[in-house]
């Protein structure tokens, strides 16, 4: 496996990234893979004896079930976690009885990073990234919801 440095963090990432976005089966992402555990540990565990140190994953996939089932992969087979960088991805939807369940604002992000470190069972997060644009904040700050 081939290593490159992410920006100028000092990290060194593998040049592929497992991606978890088919880990879960909750809502519309169960067409996109609905891998459950078992599937999910096994592909954590083959990328990480193939020289994968970088694992990608995001809060919405599955509504958090792809978080819980990458943190249970890498609690199950007991991977060192300094040999490991961790994505997270925040921005979308996560609680809709709430006009503050989404988007970009401080108060959102720091939310879900918290949610998202209680799904992966770790104590931090390598890399925290926004998942998309804020649709919210490009309209001036304004937000309906129908009546």
């Amino acid at each position: 496996m081939r290593y490159r440095l992410l920006g100028r963090t000092g990290l060194y990432v593998s040049e592929l990234c497992l991606g978890t976005m088919t880990f879960g089966d909750q809502g519309w992402w169960k067409v996109l893979g609905g891998l459950g555990q078992e599937v999910a540990t096994g592909l954590v565990k083959q990328a990480f004896d193939a020289g994968v140190n970088f694992i990608d994953t995001a809060n919405i996939y599955s509504f958090g079930e792809s978080e819980k089932l990458t943190g249970t992969a890498i609690k199950t087979l007991g991977l060192p976690r300094d040999e490991l960088v961790i994505a997270t991805k925040a921005t979308g939807v996560m609680n809709e009885k709430t006009v503050n369940g989404l988007g970009q604002s401080r108060f959102h992000l720091m939310n879900e990073l918290d949610a998202s470190l209680k799904r992966l069972q770790l104590d931090h997060i390598d890399l925290y990234q926004l998942h998309g644009f804020d649709p919210f904040d490009a309209a001036g700050g304004v937000i309906g919801y129908p009546e």
